[in-house]
């Protein structure tokens, strides 16, 4: 993953920034500020210079007579709200139903982390990695749950703390067969 380097215009935008809100940018505790601030947020939007495809490699090996669920619960989401830029975070669970092949457990992880790492609605996010799995894994199921906490919402306008937002995109059996679909709801605790 290749890092982007700060450009003078870069620093300047964020000194301008800083001017902007009523800070003196040339103030001492502010001075390394704008590099710090692109070096951060490099690392908060990491997803857009990482691709699905490169991780999501699947294996025969392992899958035999595997045709139940496997499911990684409470897995850490943090993104940002793309109307805002405000951080929103939670969990994921993401689950599937094999048909053949398997995926390492750290894949579903990663795949949560590189969209999630992006500018994003939650909407979005939870069916991006639903497709993603189901496009590239072939599962006869996919299922993701995601709930988070908006710091657009708790921390300016209507300033409900606490509050969380919760998000499904199922796909295949999951979404077609009840019973799956219960399973799956009971197995995340929801």
């Amino acid at each position: 993953m290749d890092r982007p380097t700060h450009t003078p215009e870069d620093l300047a935008a964020v000194r301008r920034l800083l001017g902007y809100i009523g800070e003196d940018p040339d103030r001492e505790g502010l001075l390394e500020t704008p590099a710090r601030f692109l070096k951060a947020w490099e690392e908060y939007t990491r997803g857009y210079r990482m691709n699905p495809e490169d991780i999501l490699k699947s294996f025969e090996d392992g899958a035999q007579s595997v045709d139940e669920m496997v499911i990684v619960r409470d897995i850490p989401v943090y993104s940002l709200c793309e109307h805002h830029l405000a951080p929103f975070f939670g969990k994921a669970h993401v689950g599937y139903v094999p048909d053949k092949r398997i995926l390492g457990l750290s894949k579903i992880s990663r795949l949560v982390e590189i969209f999630g790492r992006r500018l994003q609605v939650q909407e979005r996010l939870t069916n991006q990695i639903a497709d993603a799995l189901d496009q590239n894994l072939k599962a006869l199921g996919v299922a993701v749950v995601i709930e988070c906490r908006h710091m657009c919402m708790e921390s300016r306008g209507v300033r409900h703390t606490g509050t969380a937002t919760v998000t499904s995109a199922l796909r295949g059996s999951i979404k077609t067969n009840a019973d799956t679909r219960r399973e799956f709801l009971s197995l995340i605790g929801r």
